[in-house]
């Protein structure tokens, strides 16, 4: 369920509408899309790099900002280089399964010679990755691990035991996929001689199964191993296979923390991995470094919390020397330490009442690192280079906003990405210490449509919660607001763990919506309360064992203090949530009841016994561990306070957050004889969307707003 965010897709014809009003038709039409710069990749020279356009990759001068032509021509979804630039590795085709993971189709094209192969002769595969050497592709196809030579076509099959919803080589299974964030689950060593791979037997996992209704007289079942909270999970094991004797062995990881591998990294010398392992509670991780010549495993460290770790998103860079960079929460925030090679730790790089929150690399010359931080606020993202020998930090980006970079090899220019809540996307290309060279790209004129149709900007403030923290929080006013009215208040939130909807960041998709009410008399304000991200662990992790508790308290607490102002009706308060937002909008219109008169609850959680064993045992423990913590901050223990007009929506074939939970509501609701709104999306998935849905579906919403709010 990781920090799911939800964007407009564009899906119907753009219709003559009055002007001066932001409308759902010019909304989905794609008459406000914003443009961006695809696929940026700089080359190892670091004097050029490339982007995705239509007629190809396209490779440009850092320092002149010109095109010099393209590298490849065509049309391509992705493309990968291979590590000395002389191959690339092309996308033409895709079909996606989950998340992240997806079949496609991909050439290999020499650079050198010009020539191109088909990858796995043209048949569709998984996790394509090039040796570092550049001589092989590794790849996955039906769950078996294989290779292709390069130079003489020829395909290597490492395993042979894969089968649907069995046994996974090399591939993350659904849950580590959702909740760790990757699919791919093997790594190449630095001299290419071998391969390490995670194993997962998913054999014993209870399996879920999805009716696909489509056009069929019966409908078909998707079928999926699906381990919900406290159930059987895979089995994993880390694999060792050797290309110079075309064997396999098993590592043995029996001394270690063993449940979950959610991660394989391949370090800075020949003949090594890292692996990041962990017990099922999350609480802790080995750091394993695997001698991929003798199948020696050694620990370097585990790094700990009371609470639980960030298994899902590790920062691990290895310097040429071996050390390495690690992101740890232990002093209460997010920040990078140095460990030599052995695992012992050289000092902390960054600290302060602030978090790390992307890293982009090191620059050796220097003895810097660059990464992305909240040291100028919570609700904004800035860019810095830190000297890790001296500490020495300097700011290279704006000082406000959402800030991002791309960085070339050398680390003498970057591509700054940058936004505001109040202004779209700009592409800035920048020399290495932050002086503008020159702006590549800017959404002036997505800015400018929607300022003519009168778009409202955000105000951000701070509201205190009960225990006194001072809750991030931004507000949207009509533009003819009047502080002597009363306003109905839509208030919208995620809320889930870490994640962030309070932020400096331009919105390409439901601030529109969000305007197109505002512009219907509504004031529209979010609120990130206790167990949000990007102010601290402690404000983060206090919801541990007891998730939604505190979350929906807040969300309680922020109603009754818009309530209290004096241009708010506190009778006419509504909330909307999706996924996690979903859930929190169910406990608002049952345990807030008496302060919500609307909800619209998409795709929600309604007891996370049904969701995932990852994302909520990481939380919650297990339901046997905590039964408590699950019941009592489920919304169908509290069905029987629904006071207001709820409209409950999912999609049929939901394969994150499954249907079930929404008949469980459903059900509740029903037997205690409680009326309220529901609506089916038939075969579609957690993001509702596809034809004419995401319009039939913001247009649903609106009306049952206009009519109950």
């Amino acid at each position: 369920m990781k920090k799911l965010f939800l964007t407009l897709t564009i899906a119907v014809a753009f219709h003559h509408v009055s002007a001066q009003e932001i409308t759902l038709d010019k909304i989905y039409s794609g008459y406000y899309r914003g443009k961006g710069i695809a696929g940026i990749t700089s080359m190892k020279n670091g004097e050029n790099y490339l982007v995705i356009e239509p007629s190809g990759i396209a490779k440009y001068s850092y320092k002149t900002s010109q095109k010099e032509g393209n590298i490849v021509d065509g049309s391509f979804e992705s493309y990968i280089f291979s590590a000395d630039e002389s191959k690339i590795l092309l996308q033409t085709g895709s079909q996606p399964i989950y998340r992240h993971s997806f079949l496609g189709k991909f050439d290999v094209k020499d650079l050198k010679s010009g020539k191109t192969i088909s990858l796995n002769e043209g048949k569709p595969v998984q996790e394509p990755s090039f040796s570092p050497d550049a001589t092989k592709v590794a790849f996955i196809v039906d769950n078996n691990l294989f290779y292709q030579d390069l130079a003489s076509g020829k395909i290597t099959q490492i395993t042979t035991d894969g089968k649907k919803n069995a046994i996974l080589n090399g591939l993350a299974d659904w849950v580590y996929e959702e909740e760790f964030g990757h699919a791919r689950q093997y790594e190449w060593t630095k001299n290419s001689d071998a391969i390490v791979f995670v194993k997962s037997d998913e054999s014993q996992v209870p399996e879920i199964y999805i009716p696909i209704y489509g056009k069929n007289l019966y409908p078909t079942e998707m079928r999926y191993k699906y381990p919900k909270a406290g159930e059987k999970n895979s089995v994993v094991t880390a694999q060792l296979y050797r290309l110079d004797n075309g064997k396999t062995m098993q590592l043995n990881l029996g001394s270690f923390k063993n449940y979950y591998i959610p991660n394989v990294f391949q370090t800075a010398k020949a003949d090594e991995i890292v692996l990041i392992t962990s017990e099922r509670i999350q609480n802790a991780s080995d750091v394993l470094k695997v001698n991929t010549k003798t199948g020696a495993v050694q620990k370097l460290f585990t790094e700990t919390d009371d609470k639980w770790i960030e298994t899902d998103s590790p920062t691990m860079e290895f310097l040429e020397d071996d050390s390495f960079l690690w992101a740890s929460e232990r002093d209460g925030n997010r920040h990078l330490y140095w460990y030599d090679k052995d695992g012992k730790l050289k000092k902390q790089i960054t600290k302060g009442n602030w978090e790390v929150t992307d890293y982009y690399g090191f620059n050796p010359k220097s003895k810097e690192i660059y990464v992305q931080t909240t040291e100028k606020g919570s609700i904004n993202k800035v860019v810095s280079k830190v000297n890790i020998e001296n500490g020495k930090s300097q700011l290279i980006s704006n000082t406000e906003g959402n800030n991002s970079a791309n960085f070339s090899k050398n680390y003498n220019y970057f591509i700054e990405t940058s936004s505001t809540a109040a202004k779209p996307h700009t592409y800035v290309l920048k020399d290495g210490n932050g002086k503008t060279v020159k702006e590549l790209q800017n959404n002036n004129d997505q800015l400018q449509k929607l300022k003519t149709d009168n778009f409202v900007e955000k105000e951000f403030i701070t509201i205190p919660n009960a225990v006194g923290d001072q809750m991030n929080a931004w507000v949207m006013k009509p533009k003819n607001f009047d502080p002597s009215k009363k306003y109905p208040l839509f208030m919208f939130q995620y809320s889930g763990p870490g994640s962030q909807q309070v932020a400096n960041s331009w919105d390409n998709g439901n601030a529109m919506w969000f305007n197109h009410l505002v512009q219907k008399g509504y004031i529209v304000a979010c609120v990130d309360g206790r167990g949000t991200g990007y102010k601290g662990s402690k404000y983060k992790k206090v919801t541990y064992m007891n998730l939604g508790k505190y979350e929906i308290e807040d969300q309680i607490t922020a109603a009754k203090w818009f309530g209290n102002q004096s241009y708010i009706d506190k009778s006419r308060i509504g909330m909307f949530g999706w996924s996690f937002g979903g859930y929190m909008t169910s406990l608002a219109m049952t345990k807030g009841a008496d302060v919500f008169k609307m909800g619209i609850a998409v795709a929600p959680v309604t007891n996370w016994r049904y969701y995932d064993s990852v994302y909520t045992e990481r939380f919650m423990r297990t339901p046997q561990e905590n039964p408590d913590g699950y019941d009592k901050n489920s919304p169908t223990e509290y069905a029987n306070l629904l006071k207001g007009k709820f409209l409950l929506i999912h999609g049929t074939a939901d394969d994150n957050v499954h249907f079930q939970n929404s008949m469980e509501l459903s059900e509740a609701l029903i037997q205690n004889k409680k009326q309220f709104d529901f609506m089916a999306y038939p075969d579609k998935n957690h993001g509702i969307y596809g034809g004419q849905t995401r319009p039939q579906l913001y247009q649903k919403m609106t009306d049952f707003i206009l009519n109950n709010l």
